[in-house]
């Protein structure tokens, strides 16, 4: 059943991805050949309105492919036209090849819609995601509040204690960063190396400031705030439950930007990374976890990972990687600026390689996912 939900997550995630590329294309006229789910063998089609509807063997990942999205075929076929207009002794030959691109030449192609109508539908999969964790959001919000950032203890001698902290306190900001959740607290608890905390905490209405010193624990390996707790969680009305799901995104949108640069700067191991084949272990276990407490807790869990993996896959697609959304945007930028494209097939070569390399990747992932298991 968890490998079951995992599929199904993960293929509303990819859906939502996808659709917002599909959605943007079509409201600026460029042409999608084929919209897929999936990968491998084609399982299901459907032809409508000029775009292949498709679902493949294996349900992971998806597509939305434009009309000459690569820009070679464009380009060969430009080449070819000038080329007979520089030979003076190829008349015929010359009204044949202009025939020959007149009727070759489809409307709605990705390379001739204006660059920044092209920039806004790459750039569209990775909002969608990000608009798809908000609407998930707002149901988790709005069904059992969220946890605001009141301490419910301070540890006996801890850290907060010695700054003047007390039980009840509601933390406004730290290191002059607003703070909406209690989780944002945590995250900074854990991240922490032995830097001081400048707090600025409401208690009983007036606003203090202090400066926390966290307290390195041998035994754990890691510095503690001395505060203890999941929050205050409190439900709201329709504003409230909008506002604090923005929050919850950002939330998300923040940690996995500090997990790459926590990866970046060698601070986590291998096995701290998952693939497709972690990520339906974690969902197993938060499905055995859950299933006591029944199927309303089960529908809330997974749609908090389903948060986790849409913001996820938002931010990995912006990345300004060759073959991900945020490569293709850069090349798209480029363009902008210097008003002509970079010739196709070199930008071809450059998605390759980047597609070769996310290849290689995935598999060490697998095989990462797998020893952990086994």
């Amino acid at each position: 059943m968890g490998i079951v939900l995992f599929f199904v997550i993960f293929g509303v995630v990819v859906i939502a991805h996808e659709f917002g590329h599909f959605i943007i294309a079509k409201a600026n006229g460029i042409s999608v050949v084929e919209f897929t789910v999936g990968m491998g063998p084609c399982i299901f089609s459907v032809k409508k309105g000029g775009t292949k509807y498709a679902i493949r063997l294996l349900p992971l990942g998806g597509a939305c492919i434009f009309e000459g999205e690569d820009g070679i075929e464009r380009d060969t076929e430009k080449k070819e036209a000038e080329d007979a207009k520089a030979d003076p002794l190829q008349d015929v030959q010359q009204a044949v090849a202009n025939t020959e691109l007149g009727s070759k030449k489809k409307p709605g192609a990705f390379p001739d819609a204006p660059v920044f109508a092209r920039i806004a539908t790459v750039l569209a999969g990775p909002v969608f995601n990000f608009i798809l964790a908000f609407l998930m959001s707002t149901i988790i919000v709005g069904s059992y509040g969220t946890d605001l950032p009141v301490v419910q203890q301070v540890s006996d001698g801890g850290a907060a204690q010695l700054a003047g902290m007390q039980d009840g306190d509601r933390i406004l900001s730290m290191n002059g960063k607003k703070i909406h959740l209690y989780r944002e607290i945590s995250l900074a608890s854990m991240l922490n190396k032995g830097e001081d905390i400048a707090v600025t905490y409401e208690r009983d209405g007036k606003q203090y400031d202090t400066v926390i010193k966290p307290i390195y624990d041998e035994s754990a390996g890691r510095y503690y705030m001395g505060l203890y707790g999941v929050g205050s969680y409190q439900k709201f009305g329709i504003f409230g439950t909008v506002k604090y799901s923005l929050y919850e995104v950002g939330y998300w949108i923040n940690t996995t930007v500090k997990s790459l640069e926590l990866l970046i700067q060698g601070q986590v191991s291998k096995d701290d990374v998952s693939g497709p084949v972690g990520m339906a272990q974690t969902v197993t276990q938060i499905y055995d976890q859950s299933k006591p407490d029944g199927i309303y807790y089960i529908w809330l869990n997974m749609l908090n990972f389903a948060i986790l993996l849409s913001a996820n896959l938002g931010v990995l697609n912006l990345l300004p990687f060759p073959a991900l959304d945020g490569g293709r945007l850069v090349f798209l930028l480029v363009e902008a600026v210097r008003g002509k494209p970079v010739p196709p097939e070199k930008e071809g070569l450059v998605h390759m390689i980047g597609m070769a390399c996310l290849m290689l990747l995935m598999v060490f992932v697998l095989y990462n996912d797998l020893t952990k298991i086994f």
